[in-house]
């Protein structure tokens, strides 16, 4: 299995947001057949909104692109010692999808912040929300970065040895389950 699809769910919408800088730069690693961006500017989730006008389209095609890919990024800020609104309003979207796009889909989940920790708590966060979803959500390395708006170049590439080298451990991680899963 040398072709293999992923897609990426960046918990910040900002255009150079140093999460999204990550999310590429782990595609870049990977280095698969086909990479896209889930769009998360989903409508606040409301119970009464599903039920008058059923899901959005784009939170159907979100749980579609999930279901077909072979693994998926999951990429949070960390907000307020948390993860981001927009992250979990994706989540608790999709959650209410009839096809369960994340149920044994590898998934890598990392963190960029300004300060120190990385977005430790938001990571911790995001693994407890995506839990109930029964993925095979990777328990390491770790990727946390730090003091992320320094740590990449004009071009977007991480300028961080040490920091490139976690994520490409993680990426081929990813890969590596993604065969476990296909036998």
């Amino acid at each position: 299995m040398s072709e293999m699809n992923l897609v990426g769910l960046c918990g910040s919408l900002r255009a150079e947001s140093s999460n999204r800088k990550l999310m590429f730069e782990a595609a870049r690693l990977f280095a698969p057949k086909s990479f896209a961006e889930i769009d998360l500017r989903f409508p606040l989730y409301d119970q009464d909104l599903q039920d008058a006008e059923g899901l959005p389209p784009a939170v159907q095609q979100a749980a579609d692109q999930i279901a077909a890919a072979d693994a998926v990024l999951v990429v949070t800020p960390e907000y307020n010692k948390g993860l981001s609104g927009v992250l979990k309003n994706a989540l608790d979207w999709i959650s209410r999808t009839e096809n369960k796009p994340w149920r044994d889909k590898p998934v890598a989940l990392m963190s960029a912040a300004a300060g120190r920790a990385g977005g430790e708590r938001a990571q911790n966060m995001a693994r407890l929300c995506l839990n109930p979803f029964r993925p095979r959500l990777l328990t390491g390395p770790e990727v946390m970065l730090a003091q992320s708006r320094k740590r990449f170049d004009e071009d977007g590439r991480l300028n961080d040895d040490q920091a490139r080298g976690f994520l490409q451990e993680l990426m081929d991680e990813l890969r590596a389950d993604v065969r476990r899963m296909a036998g």
